[in-house]
């Protein structure tokens, strides 16, 4: 793909002129749940061949009209991320390392042979969303307004290649509290007849088709009266991956003598951003951290003689979901007492408090908005 030299990249700011009533948003702000409710507005960016990015824009939150042949609706170049805006302590708004999803973002276009979006560009259509919308940010512990950016191809036709013009979009959703009523242990169903991703697949992309590839695990999982779907290594079947959409953690021993341990990139995996910042934060609260691969003999033998104490699956939406118990064809069993654990809960409330403003930001991960 053809990369022209990149005008300045400035935006033309459209504001609503209805936006949503302040009784009518406050209604919708008081049981948001997760993507159902959306704001007043959205940014949206075309790429064309040979003139690169333009048409920047802050506009009314509208439907889109796609024509038939849109190339996308063919061969799958859909690409997003997932941050969210957090209500700090005194009143201001900021977003958990923007950067990081700019960089992934572009990382993801690269493997689907997509244009890269700037990295300043991303993070400033961000701030233009979440000014425009501020009013949305919710107040409450542990609500957010979370920030979907996602690309598209436009062109029109049937040829398999890549696309010629792109959409680059954020839309942005109120999010409520993940676990209402206390944080709750999840089930999982070891997927040994389905896997995410292969090494040379896209499973370190943030792309479409891997979800949509993965709905038949879960819904097999769900049948099994699990919560989620825990992914296999392609070629054995014994090598942890992720858990649906969420990467794990593995804590084996207890106290200060705990390790916590993740299972390494192998390049099947998605390079999460929360999972970066909790080997971080692991290592500021005094923990040995590792990298590595772990098999299912480990995770079962390891719960079984009690040298691996606790499991626990991370992502933006819920931050951190303890796992409590795992099914599989070979047997069923508990992560220790299937109750969570007070290492998980240490690294969520760190996690969480991190991100509301309420513990000092010493690794200058928050990005102030307004």
């Amino acid at each position: 793909m053809s990369t022209p030299t990149q005008a300045p990249i400035t935006f033309d700011l459209k504001p609503s002129a209805t936006p949503l009533a302040d009784a009518e948003r406050q209604a919708r702000l008081a049981n948001p749940g997760f993507g159902r409710v959306f704001t007043d507005h959205m940014v949206t960016i075309r790429w064309t061949e040979g003139r690169g990015w333009h048409d920047a824009q802050l506009k009314p939150y509208a439907p889109l009209e796609i024509d038939p042949a849109n190339m996308t609706l063919h061969y799958g170049q859909a690409i997003f991320e997932g941050l969210k805006a957090y209500r700090q302590p005194d009143g201001s708004v900021s977003t958990f390392r923007p950067t990081a999803n700019a960089e992934r973002l572009r990382a993801s276009a690269r493997r689907l042979a997509m244009p890269e979006l700037p990295v300043e560009t991303f993070v400033e259509a961000v701030e233009l969303l979440v000014q425009a919308d501020e009013a949305w940010v919710p107040n409450e512990p542990e609500q957010s307004l979370y920030l979907r950016p996602f690309m598209f191809a436009t062109e029109i036709g049937l040829g398999v290649r890549p696309a010629n013009e792109y959409l680059f979009m954020i839309i942005a959703s109120p999010a409520g509290a993940y676990f209402s009523g206390g944080v709750k242990p999840v089930s999982v169903w070891l997927s040994e007849d389905y896997v995410r991703a292969a090494p040379g697949g896209t499973g370190a992309a943030k792309c479409a088709g891997n979800y949509a590839a993965s709905l038949v695990a879960q819904a097999e999982a769900a049948a099994k009266g699990c919560d989620q779907v825990v992914w296999l290594d392609a070629a054995e079947h014994r090598w942890i991956e992720e858990m649906g959409g969420m990467n794990l953690y593995f804590v084996f021993g207890e106290g200060a003598d705990a390790k916590v341990v993740t299972p390494e990139l192998s390049g099947a995996l998605l390079p999460g951003i929360t999972r970066d910042s909790l080997l971080t934060l692991a290592a500021d609260l005094g923990y040995a951290t590792e990298e590595r691969k772990i098999s299912t003999d480990e995770w079962r033998e390891g719960n079984a003689t009690g040298t691996l104490t606790e499991v626990f699956a991370c992502g933006t939406a819920a931050a951190i979901t303890p796992v409590g118990a795992v099914k599989s064809k070979g047997g069923d069993w508990l992560v220790g007492d299937g109750t969570p654990g007070p290492i998980t809960m240490e690294l969520r409330n760190r996690l969480l408090s991190l991100q509301a403003g309420r513990t000092p930001d010493t690794h200058n991960w928050l990005h102030k908005i307004l």
